[in-house]
């Protein structure tokens, strides 16, 4: 049911920013085991993209997990604010990621309803990076952690969407990348209401 490392290790992180819509993202903190649907990623291509944290190979302590081989979380602080969870991809010192920008919730609805202080009914309950790992209770103490262990974890429930169901689009956010941030490597499940807005490609 979990992926396993060598789904992770796949080169092609276009790739698997799409294969990842219709996975279910899992936590478990302190025995409080909560789950969503992953229904928005967006690709981040390693050192070659202006919008990664790894362009140009740059590495710090922080930057350095998404050199890790492909299988690891990792959580930063953005604006520091929102907590935002990236499933590192691809080999060693490839520092492809792909990150979760929303999640339909699925398991555990009542203890995300607590984290959040809203109805699972609402769509910001999930909706953008920053709502989801909130909801799943993500934070920079999950960063690093082995994707096929029992404390962050990815599961193949067997849901499949067609391309004709998963919308392209630039991502977000990320303007200081110029060219790169028009680059169509967002992808999310066309009509679910818990995407992110724009939720328009």
């Amino acid at each position: 049911m979990k992926l396993p490392h060598s789904y992770y290790s796949n080169q092609d992180v276009l790739f698997l920013a799409q294969d990842l819509l219709g996975k279910v993202l899992f936590t478990d903190i302190n025995g409080d085991v909560t789950a969503g649907i992953i229904v928005e990623t967006e690709a981040y291509f390693g050192v070659k993209d202006k919008a990664s944290h790894a362009y140009g190979g740059r590495r710090t302590d922080r930057t350095e997990t998404l050199y890790s081989h492909g299988g690891v979380s990792y959580v930063y602080l953005c604006y520091g604010i929102h907590h935002l969870f990236n499933v590192v991809t691809s080999v060693e010192d490839d520092p492809h990621a792909v990150l979760v920008r929303a999640v339909e919730p699925l398991i555990g609805i009542d203890i995300i309803e607590l984290r959040r202080k809203m109805p699972a009914s609402k769509p910001a309950i999930s909706a953008g990076p920053g709502s989801a790992a909130k909801a799943l209770g993500i934070d920079r103490s999950l960063n690093k952690k082995d994707l096929t262990e029992n404390e962050i974890w990815i599961e193949d429930h067997g849901i499949v969407y067609t391309s004709e169901e998963i919308v392209t689009g630039p991502r977000i956010g990320v303007a200081y990348a110029q060219e790169d941030a028009l680059l169509p490597w967002r992808f999310f499940v066309k009509g679910n209401k818990y995407v992110s807005k724009p939720n328009k490609a």
